[in-house]
């Protein structure tokens, strides 16, 4: 799987280096690709709980009582986490790489928090973040036009957690011991494979099949976790776009396009209410 990662990494750099109509044919014929995979993507999802219902009968038929205890161990490790590495992890960036108090931050960016945990959608949530990063938090048009898209895109650490937790569950579950040379390659899979991952909801799970493949595990594991999986993909989404948000305001303080008046004024825009 990381031999097609790294080739359709490449050959999207190739696609993008090639002038002329063929180029821009080939870039068409994937953006249009891509749209009608998320498509089935979504038709399938109507058709997932139904599908989810019976493989989960099944499997405590199966596990019996401890295989509920050992769901809820996961569900439980996986949010707090999550929420560790969102109040922790991006306090103290903010704290150490800025010297601006995280606490202010928070503050600012708890309804497009709420705003992303209620859609599970990041590209939902752009265009709410972007004016909370913009008219709340001070930062620059020039930086935050570049880098709240861009990690709308790309930074899905939310979703990097629930796919290296999830394939341990997994691997526990059925008993198969993929060793530390395992773990490090899931380590490198989650976090290119959530790159990758499209802002929409649940396409978590989607690459969460990857990674499993990767190290061996059978990809029917998912459906153990996919009944509890909606709740903490709203999680992972509040948590992703609140690391958009903090790298731009870190992104800004040092290149000094960062509005310290805007950031330490209490009152919020009434433009940007989400409400």
């Amino acid at each position: 799987m990381l031999q097609v990662i790294v080739f359709s990494i490449l050959f999207g750099m190739a696609i993008s280096r090639t002038a002329g109509e063929t180029g821009k044919s080939m870039l068409s014929f994937f953006d249009n690709l891509n749209t009608v995979i998320l498509k089935m993507v979504m038709m399938l999802m109507h058709l997932a709980p139904y599908g989810v219902f019976c493989l989960l009968v099944k499997f405590f038929a199966n596990m019996g009582l401890p295989g509920v205890e050992n769901l809820v161990k996961y569900f439980s490790l996986v949010l707090v986490v999550l929420v560790v590495h969102c109040v922790g992890v991006y306090g103290l960036l903010l704290k150490i790489l800025t010297g601006l108090n995280p606490i202010i931050f928070f503050k600012k960016m708890w309804k497009v928090m709420v705003f992303a945990f209620s859609t599970a959608s990041s590209n939902a949530t752009l265009p709410i973040n972007l004016r909370t990063v913009e008219h709340d938090l001070g930062v620059d048009n020039k930086v935050a036009s570049f880098s709240v898209p861009l990690g709308a895109t790309i930074n899905m650490d939310g979703t990097a957690i629930m796919q290296g937790v999830a394939t341990v569950f997994i691997a526990q579950a059925y008993q198969i011991d993929i060793g530390i040379a395992g773990y490090l390659l899931v380590i490198l899979t989650a976090t290119l494979a959530s790159i990758g991952t499209a802002g929409v909801p649940g396409v978590g799970l989607v690459t969460l099949a990857m990674v499993l493949q990767s190290v061996g595990l059978p990809v029917e594991g998912i459906a153990m976790i996919i009944g509890v999986d909606r709740f903490l993909d709203m999680v992972r989404t509040a948590v992703n776009v609140t690391g958009d948000s903090a790298v731009s305001v870190i992104v800004a303080k040092s290149e000094k396009l960062l509005n310290l008046e805007i950031f330490h004024n209490k009152k919020l825009n009434a433009e940007n209410d989400p409400v």
